[in-house]
């Protein structure tokens, strides 16, 4: 059993000693060049029995609740380096989860175990820019059956950290004529596939990124892969996706508190050694002082938030926690946008450089109120539980 308070500061002292120091030299090169470092810590975060903490511990892992996971998922999030290093990188921990839960013998022998282990990355095909991202029964992607085949063709984007993985899950149409949450299926696609091309990776806000942290446009031509690559029963694509955006959103929750926590900290030594006039400090104007307390308050309120929602997953389930699920999607997400420009506004010049995490972080994160539903979805969910509630029907 991990005794997580300790697990949580040695991983603390972990990043302020190996990886904090070497941010800024990272940000500014492409992945490819910085992967072999990245790598040598890996094997160093595995020597040490801290690789992939959510995974059971026959996988490799630690086997972590959510909640404790939740409070590992903190750490790490203060460097945009944390959850790579650990092996909780998304997509593939959504990906692990998925074929941990439904993989057949067969797909786990030949996707997932290489996976886990670390020796292979993965990506997760579901959005289209043809049609709204927040509602995944529309798709115009398709796998049609062929004997003993599926024949994929589509037109995916946001596909992260397909530039360099070594297979695919696709969200695909198997059954137009179904009701619209039983018409599509989850598929494993090797990269190298036939038919399978990375189009292009997408740069975020005129940043060109590349491997892991990248955003892929991915097109399907008549990409051919056997049945025995479905994960699930056909149809189930959607109900498949639905169980691992509970779990992912604490991930993601967790490491927003993480990004929010650092920001204030990188924030308030600024504050402190940076004068405005001779003599003068930053941390001496009121102004400043109050948008720290801001922060903080957003940072203490989302915290508590997250926790209390996976605690609710822990002991009831994601269907009995989707209300709380769905606040903290959208409560976070706003409130790190809030933090990190506070955070960059007193940092002045340098807030704008890839000198800090901030900059990364400012461009990367404001998806966080579009992906994994946009907020104003959350908010229809729980808005509507209110309603219920008082007694109305919505």
């Amino acid at each position: 059993m991990v005794e997580i308070g300790k697990f949580v500061n040695e991983i603390e002292v972990f990043l302020r000693e190996c990886v904090y120091p070497r941010e800024a030299d990272w940000l500014s090169k492409p992945f490819i060049e910085i992967e072999p470092e990245l790598q040598a810590l890996r094997r160093d975060v595995k020597a040490r029995g801290w690789w992939a903490p959510y995974l059971p511990i026959a996988s490799g892992g630690a086997g972590m609740a959510l909640l404790d996971y939740a409070h590992v998922s903190e750490v790490l999030g203060t460097t945009p380096y944390g959850h790579y290093i650990f092996h909780c990188q998304a997509p593939d921990v959504g990906n692990m989860e998925v074929l941990l839960s439904h993989g057949t013998p067969e797909q786990r022998s030949t996707f997932l175990e290489p996976l886990t282990q670390g020796l292979t990355r993965s990506c997760f095909a579901m959005t289209e820019p043809e049609h709204a991202g927040s509602n995944p029964t529309l798709l115009s992607t398709q796998a049609v059956r062929d004997g003993d085949s599926y024949v994929l063709n589509g037109h995916k984007w946001f596909t992260t950290g397909a530039d360099g993985a070594a297979f695919a899950i696709v969200m695909a149409v198997t059954d137009p004529n179904a009701a619209p949450h039983l018409r599509a299926s989850q598929i494993l696609v090797p990269a190298d596939a036939p038919g399978f091309e990375r189009v292009r990776n997408l740069p975020v806000m005129g940043a060109p990124e590349s491997g892991w942290p990248s955003h892929s446009e991915v097109r399907l031509l008549n990409c051919r892969v056997p049945l025995t690559n479905r994960i699930g029963e056909e149809g189930a694509g959607f109900r498949i996706a639905q169980e691992r955006l509970g779990p992912g959103r604490i991930h993601h929750c967790m490491r927003w508190v993480g990004i929010m926590q650092r920001s204030i900290e990188l924030t308030a030594k600024r504050a402190l050694y940076r004068e405005t006039a001779p003599g003068e400090k930053l941390a001496e104007k009121q102004a400043v002082v109050h948008l720290l307390a801001d922060s903080q308050a957003d940072y203490l309120s989302s915290r508590l938030l997250v926790i209390d929602a996976a605690r609710q997953i822990d002991k009831s389930g994601m269907h009995a926690a989707r209300e709380a699920i769905s606040l903290i999607k959208f409560v976070v997400a706003q409130a790190l946008g809030r933090v990190l420009d506070r955070a960059i506004q007193v940092h002045g010049a340098l807030g704008m450089l890839d000198d800090t995490p901030l900059a990364f972080w400012y461009r990367h994160e404001r998806a966080a109120r579009i992906y994994d539903g946009a907020d104003e979805v959350h908010k229809n969910v729980v808005g509507k539980a209110v309603l219920r509630a008082a007694g109305g029907k919505s």
